[in-house]
């Protein structure tokens, strides 16, 4: 099921808020969990015991940790059985393909994956899901978080649908409170339902419509992308890849508001950044200080030389490269990331240059970020090399250019350009536009809900990118 689909805005999510607040309060988080569930289910059932089996472990690892004895085992057992659920999933036939090619060049025969292995299904969410299941024990372990009052409330906190699929990654620790004591009131659903419709609007009007037209550079063959064509291709994708994470975002503090929780802010306006430094402050909040604190910190983080810390910053986001999908091809984007942040740190500044024009700061940066969403948004390091070279200019143009280029070049892809690029640069965004709500703002909120309705009944709804993750 997806957000920004009919049959969520008008079944489910009406559905699922009438049983909220019809039911007793102690009888809430029970209902939430199983709607939740059903959420979850409806891709697949069989992904719900998944789901249940991880969240039963965690509780009664968390339960040995809490009760003080056997704690290191408790913690032991959590992570390394997250670890391995979300390796057998995501990453078994990956290394055994790696493991193919490596033996190939070296002129080794080996076996074909078997069977079972190219018939693995990847869960949806489940990169999200595990770590914040595992985190609860790791945080429990710290002291940095209560222990769970109820396996209810945990599986509640484990399956909570609006930010089950694709985040913000969530902490036991951020939410223990809210668990116990929340408040509901009309003000938070108003300002629930606005987040909501504003997030809904940016995915079917912008994301949606930029994905086209990346979608249509991206898969250009060879010879098929004139330069301009192929900077416009990735700048759509660029644009894509924020508002369609950003919208998912907006959706899920949104419906978290209309429940009574508040989850953190997942962005801050990244591509207005100086430096990737900055833009790793600003993108995908959650999941940046989720590495900095449990791998990044743990590793040594910067108290052990300069180094160290260079080593810990490639190190960190080679993993979160390998975490956003099973392809080399993320591997490299997380390798440029790690480089670029050691770059700026071993210079001790937070960007290149302070001597530097601060807009002309933001294009650099921007520009940095263009070349690393190539390797994101390819589908192998063919597509990578023949997207780069395009835009290097260093390709012949075959007379099919002509037809990407008319595409790109449109008027009505100029116009969404435009109106893209206006609002990321020169509006505030989704908190800042909604952190004191008027009538105003709630009246254009649902104005552009009603639009995107419109245009989602045209021409169908899409599934967000991150729901792959």
């Amino acid at each position: 099921m997806v957000f920004s689909s009919p049959l969520f805005v008008f079944y489910f999510l009406l559905l699922s808020l009438g049983v909220y607040y019809a039911s007793p309060v102690r009888w809430r988080h029970a209902g939430l969990s199983v709607l939740s569930y059903i959420f979850y289910g409806w891709w697949n059932p069989w992904f719900m015991t998944l789901m249940f089996g991880s969240t039963l472990v965690d509780y009664g690892c968390g339960r040995l940790i809490a009760n003080g004895r056997h704690r290191k085992a408790g913690l032991i057992i959590s992570v390394t059985s997250n670890l391995l659920l979300l390796g057998f999933f995501k990453y078994c036939h990956f290394a055994y393909q790696s493991l193919g090619a490596v033996a190939g060049g070296l002129g080794w025969h080996f076996p074909a994956a078997p069977g079972w292995m190219t018939g693995i299904v990847l869960p949806m969410g489940i990169s999200f899901y595990v770590f914040q299941s595992m985190s609860y024990c790791i945080d429990l372990y710290r002291g940095h978080a209560p222990p769970a009052k109820s396996f209810v409330d945990f599986a509640c906190f484990v399956s909570l649908y609006p930010q089950l699929v694709a985040g913000p990654i969530v902490r036991y620790g951020s939410i223990a409170h809210q668990l116990q004591h929340r408040t509901h009131s009309v003000e938070a659903f108003t300002a629930g339902i606005a987040r909501f419709c504003l997030g809904f609007a940016k995915k079917v009007l912008l994301a949606d419509a930029m994905g086209q037209l990346a979608e249509t550079a991206f898969k250009a063959g060879p010879g098929s992308l004139s330069t301009l064509s192929a900077w416009l291709g990735v700048v759509a994708y660029a644009f894509q890849i924020y508002f369609d994470f950003s919208a998912y975002s907006d959706m899920a503090i949104g419906l978290g508001r209309m429940f009574g929780f508040r989850f953190i802010e997942n962005f801050n306006s990244p591509y207005k950044s100086r430096s990737i430094t900055e833009f790793w402050r600003r993108w995908h909040i959650s999941l940046s200080t989720f590495l900095r604190d449990y791998l990044y910190i743990p590793l040594g983080g910067n108290r052990l030389g300069s180094g160290r810390t260079y080593v810990n910053l490639l190190t960190v986001m080679l993993i979160g490269g390998l975490w956003h999908g099973a392809q080399w091809t993320f591997v490299i984007w997380g390798g440029i990331h790690g480089v670029m942040l050691a770059v700026e740190r071993m210079m001790g500044r937070k960007a290149p240059s302070d001597g530097v024009w601060r807009p002309l700061r933001v294009i650099m940066t921007f520009g940095i970020l263009l070349v690393t969403w190539v390797f994101f948004r390819a589908e192998n390091f063919s597509v990578a090399w023949q997207f780069l070279t395009a835009m290097a200019g260093c390709q012949s143009v075959a007379a099919s250019a002509g037809l990407v280029d008319a595409l790109m070049l449109s008027r009505v892809a100029l116009v969404y350009f435009l109106a893209a690029g206006l609002i990321i640069w020169a509006l505030p965004n989704s908190q800042q536009l909604l952190m004191r709500l008027t009538m105003g703002r709630a009246l254009g909120c649902l104005l552009l809900f009603v639009a995107a309705l419109a245009v989602l009944f045209q021409q169908g709804y899409s599934p967000f990118l991150y729901f792959q993750f």
